[in-house]
């Protein structure tokens, strides 16, 4: 084992909002207070992006990461990068893993869900942030002994709930959140759907993307539109989760489901499907409740019978809490980094 810190450059070419960018953040942050590492971010200049960076004394360098025909922004992308020296270089999706190609130093590629492996292959290491794609990874043609599970962890600042009645909400009445990219995969639909049997119940949805004005128009359709509140994309998800009585992951397709680690840690019982992601994080009945994908009966019976019922929902809390804290906290996930570079450098 070396002595000297391990260099690690970190690349991250995605967009303005979204939660592995979030993530992201929050990964290097608690990676740059380890003495055993030298840290660099590579990524898009994105204002909030920067500030978080700088907030967290991490260094960075700023860049385009356009399109192929961009030769001089990634010829000084590689220059910068070369001129760092890493040991390790960790690529954070798609297009910045396109950009990267082998050097003189260990590249891993992080995948946050069930992407096509082309532009993944010429990686010495894939980290999969759940045990499906990491299977996912090998089934495509990585060698096992080179592919690493290592989930997220929470955004574990603490929070202060909002008043109930906030955003228009009446006094006393249940309260759904949810979250995400108003998109087909996370099924909001059918959350709508389910709201429409739940006659009391308000729901706080936020997120944005391309199925807001279809969203609003199905909320209008089923006659839920007065119990609905778009909020559009939020930093404060978390104070959301903390301020509701469930938190709702209807999803179609999710990678990994971070946000149900969010739940966990801000002790928000959470109802969800059996997507992908989250359908391996949760034990039915003692972390969370889930349900089939696209079975707005069965969303709407989960959801009315946490909220029916105290006693479930407190040990839904506190068994979600404690596996939290046991397998998917900020330092346990921090520290199996640290030792996931150091064998990947050891090994070369």
């Amino acid at each position: 084992m070396r002595a000297n810190p391990l260099r690690v450059a970190q690349i991250l070419a995605g967009a303005e909002f979204g939660g592995a960018e979030n993530f992201y953040v929050r990964l290097v942050s608690s990676l740059n207070e380890r003495p055993q590492l030298i840290q660099k971010a590579y990524l898009r200049g994105y204002p909030d992006r920067r500030a978080r960076l700088e907030a967290a004394g991490v260094a960075y360098e700023e860049f385009a990461f356009g399109g192929p025909l961009q030769w001089f922004a990634r010829a000084r992308y590689l220059r910068a990068l070369k001129d760092f020296a890493p040991d390790i270089v960790m690529t954070w999706m798609g297009r910045a893993t396109r950009h990267t190609p082998r050097g003189d130093y260990v590249l891993i590629n992080r995948l946050g869900h069930y992407y096509k492996l082309k532009y993944y292959r010429h990686a010495d290491y894939w980290v999969g942030i759940s045990k499906g794609i990491c299977d996912h990874l090998i089934r495509g043609g990585m060698p096992a002994q080179r592919v690493e599970y290592i989930p997220n962890f929470a955004d574990e600042t603490p929070v202060t709930p909002l008043p109930r009645t906030s955003f228009d909400t009446p006094t006393g009445v249940p309260l759904l959140v949810s979250a995400g990219r108003l998109h087909t995969n996370k099924a909001f639909d059918v959350l709508l759907k389910s709201l429409a049997l739940l006659p009391d119940a308000y729901l706080w949805l936020a997120g944005n993307g391309p199925e807001e004005q279809a969203l609003k128009a199905l909320a209008a359709e089923l006659g839920v539109s007065e119990r609905v509140r778009f909020l559009g994309w939020r930093n404060d998800v978390t104070t959301l989760m903390a301020s509701g009585d469930v938190f709702v992951c209807p999803s179609r397709h999710e990678g990994l489901g971070s946000i149900v680690m969010e739940a966990w840690a801000h002790r928000c019982p959470i109802v969800a499907t059996l997507s992908q992601g989250p359908g391996e994080l949760i034990e039915d009945g003692v972390t969370g409740l889930t349900t089939p994908i696209d079975d707005h009966h069965a969303l709407a019976a989960a959801l009315e019978t946490v909220l029916a019922d105290p006693a479930l929902a407190q040990r839904l809390r506190d068994n979600a809490e404690a596996h939290y804290k046991k397998y998917f906290a900020r330092q346990v996930i921090t520290d199996q980094y640290c030792a996931f570079y150091q064998r990947c450098v050891d090994q070369r």
